[in-house]
């Protein structure tokens, strides 16, 4: 409602919603690439496509996590908008947005910190590859 009204209705949720989809989708394609470079590069040869699968597998294990990971960050962080009756235009739930900086610090902690630990761990372990 806020960028709608802002923009003479040409921004609302729904094109937010389209330019989102639209955008994420190309987007998590070349999110591949790296993987698929790994795999090129550390697979056996006669075992890539086994190690394709799997890293599949944990990309989608990753996307439920992250499915979780929102759940339980809405719990914890709670941000509320403004919301109003249509007909009498009474406030039923009043804007809180007290918590969304701690919110998105602790988003962007773990987004940088997960991936650096997991690398740390993987090359502390037996499973380190050479190059």
């Amino acid at each position: 409602e806020w960028t709608a009204a802002r923009t003479g209705g040409v921004v609302d949720a729904r094109f937010i919603a389209i330019i989102d989809t639209a955008i994420e989708s190309p987007l998590g394609q070349i999110a591949m690439i790296p993987m698929l470079a790994w795999i090129a590069k550390n697979a056996p040869a006669h075992l890539k496509a086994t190690f394709f699968a799997v890293m599949a597998s944990f990309t989608n294990l990753a996307l439920s996590a992250a499915s979780l990971g929102t759940k339980y960050m809405n719990e914890i962080y709670t941000v509320t908008r403004e919301v109003r009756d249509r007909v009498t235009d009474v406030i039923q739930t009043t804007a809180d947005y007290s918590e969304l900086g701690w919110l998105l610090i602790t988003v962007a902690t773990i987004g940088v910190a997960a991936p650096l630990l997991t690398v740390v761990l993987i090359q502390n372990s037996r499973l380190r590859t050479q190059q």
